[in-house]
């Protein structure tokens, strides 16, 4: 991975964030502050202005395509694999992988396998901490399918957390889409989920980092 861009779903928070600063040194100058407190207020809007930019960074990276692969369509640390009935679409049993994204990870979404697009529903929802199970269902979500080549289908649900305000997303029903090509974003601190079949083979454990576009989750 080298080097970044910032993601357009950036601009405006970085604008804002750019206002905020000017705004505040404004004040620092303009009031005659101590120096103390110019200095302080300067390394604050540095910093705020650095976290700004940071979030919304698309690292450039290479895809690790593998056709009877499950990329990861996140960054962030797996919290939890199980076995549960899906309930949105499947009505069946399928594995749960639950990527928890931090305030630090790349948040930028991508399809972890090619294909169609056979479903797309937005849920509004809570805000919970985005590491409880029980954020998966309750909080604001957005759930897409996507049908491999294969006949196979895997599900992924964007989740909003107790920071998050706005999920992005760019899929479309029917829509063929590329492995690893990007989906969306979700805006400061999130959770996605993977559901894929049973009989499946998971190549991730609890507590692992996982990178979007390069981490196989699981095999066909």
């Amino acid at each position: 991975m080298m080097g970044f861009i910032i993601h357009k779903e950036g601009i405006v928070s970085i604008i804002i964030a750019l206002v905020f600063v000017a705004t505040l040194m404004g004040i620092s100058v303009y009031f005659n502050f101590p120096f103390f407190l110019k200095l302080f207020n300067l390394l604050l809007s540095i910093v705020l202005l650095a976290v700004v930019v940071y979030f919304f960074r698309v690292p450039n990276r290479v895809i690790n395509h593998d056709e009877n692969a499950i990329l990861s369509p996140a960054d962030g640390t797996i919290v939890e694999i199980v076995e549960e009935f899906e309930t949105e679409y499947f009505n069946s049993n399928r594995i749960r992988i639950s990527i928890f994204m931090s305030p630090l990870n790349v948040h930028v979404n991508s399809y972890p396998i090619a294909g169609e697009i056979t479903y797309v529903q937005y849920h509004p929802g809570k805000h919970l901490v985005a590491s409880l199970p029980k954020a998966s269902k309750d909080n604001e979500h957005n759930t897409v399918v996507l049908k491999h080549c294969n006949g196979t289908e895997v599900l992924f649900r964007q989740i909003a957390g107790i920071m998050a305000r706005r999920i992005v997303s760019y899929a479309k029903e029917s829509e063929f889409v590329e492995q690893g090509s990007e989906m969306g974003i979700i805006k400061f601190g999130s959770r996605v989920d993977v559901f894929v079949p049973v009989s499946t083979k998971i190549d991730v454990k609890i507590g692992d980092k996982v990178q979007s576009k390069i981490t196989h989750l699981a095999y066909f």
